[in-house]
């Protein structure tokens, strides 16, 4: 029987899946990262400055702000989501099903638990490195408060681990590469769309405010606003732990789940 949580079975030989994963990547650097970069970029252009020439200010947590200045830390959090999830959501099954790389590395020292955490930790790289460009693209539009925009760095490698952790779920749990479309319309994008990202939750009905609470995007978004507002206060505590302990519990469903498939 798989134990409820694999994680005290991972060494540090995962760090060679993970480096593995980095070096393809910066080999087809162009394909992987630029798309999923400038994708929230471009939002910031089109609705940030597009839209919000027609938006009037947008009032949130007390005080008025223009449309660019709060749809821009919803971007880095959506960055860091599809970031992270896409990397391991697609790059897991592919070199699970087609590459069959999970079944030549574990013929070598790699254990299942090593591999499957190698490919969450540079999923979580990817996610890092996601917030990191759009939060350097978002301070040359002059929309970040420093010293406080600092902490979206941890945020973002923490957040991350957990989308590559739902990523590898959903790979695990897809027969087919096509069925990734399911998770993709049923849980990526309601969370783009209705995770305070492009609007204020505080004036929605209160069963969409509860959905949005339910969601993992929301906390990110939550934590990401007040960092790059310079407002950061204490009862984000509570953002931040329920992004802790999911990461915890989906990296150890995740790992459970595709190390059943893999030695099947």
């Amino acid at each position: 029987m798989n134990k409820i949580c694999v994680l005290q079975e991972v060494s540090y030989r995962a760090w060679h899946m993970w480096r593995r994963n980095i070096d393809v990547s910066l080999v087809t650097w162009k394909t992987n990262v630029l798309p999923p970069l400038l994708e929230p970029v471009l939002y910031i252009l089109a609705f940030g400055i597009g839209l919000g020439a027609y938006v009037q200010k947008i009032s949130f947590d007390g005080r008025a702000y223009d449309y660019l200045t709060f749809l821009a830390p919803g971007m880095i959090a959506v960055g860091v989501m599809f970031h992270a999830t896409f990397d391991t959501m697609y790059g897991a099954f592919v070199r699970l099903r087609y590459q069959k790389t999970f079944d030549a590395i574990i013929n070598t020292p790699l254990s299942a638990e090593d591999i499957l955490a190698g490919e969450i930790l540079s999923g979580g790289t990817k996610g890092l490195f996601a917030g990191a460009a759009i939060l350097l693209i978002v301070t040359l539009f002059g929309l970040a408060s420093y010293p406080s925009s600092l902490i979206i760095l941890p945020l973002s490698a923490l957040a991350g681990l957990m989308f590559a952790s739902f990523g590898l779920y959903f790979a695990a749990q897809a027969p087919y590469i096509d069925n990734l479309n399911l998770p993709i319309f049923l849980f990526i994008n309601p969370m783009f769309l209705f995770s305070g990202t492009f609007f204020p939750l505080d004036g929605m009905p209160g069963w969409v405010r509860l959905t949005a609470e339910l969601l993992p995007l929301t906390h990110l978004v939550n934590i990401t606003r007040a960092a790059t507002f310079g407002r950061l206060h204490a009862g984000l505590f509570r953002d931040l732990v329920y992004i802790l302990v999911l990461a915890v519990i989906v990296a150890c469903l995740s790992i459970n789940k595709m190390k059943a498939r893999l030695i099947k």
